[in-house]
């Protein structure tokens, strides 16, 4: 039991740096920042509307295809540095499950960029 503890010292101290480190940042923020907030600053603000408008407003259809965009490239490099990574040693199926995956995004792309996703007026 004792050796196991011994494993597991470097990792409690680096946990109880980090937190301190964490602690002493925060609060020398609080301390040391200058309060001096605009009204501008601090007022709400979504999506480029007014916070003050009706709740029920309908919003652009963009800025889902701008979300819909990100989540595409996202995914994407998400998925690609693993099967990168282990490219040498994959199987025809793991390639070939990929072709399809990007297949897939791509198809999303060009439905983004038909829709007008990369144009803003």
């Amino acid at each position: 039991m004792d050796d196991l503890l011994r494993e597991y010292l470097p990792i409690l101290i680096f946990l109880g740096v980090s937190v301190g480190l964490a602690l002493i940042l925060v609060l020398a923020a609080v301390v040391l920042a200058i309060s001096n907030p605009d009204p501008e600053k601090v007022s709400a603000y979504e999506c480029g509307f007014n916070a003050f408008d009706d709740a029920r407003m309908k919003f652009d259809v963009r800025f889902y295809l701008v979300s819909i965009l990100f989540i595409i490239f996202d995914l994407e490099i998400a998925f690609l540095f693993p099967w990168a990574t282990a490219f040498p040693t994959l199987s025809d199926t793991a390639f070939w499950s990929m072709m399809v995956f990007l297949l897939v995004l791509t198809i999303g792309f060009a439905y983004e960029w038909k829709k007008g996703a990369m144009t803003w007026e």
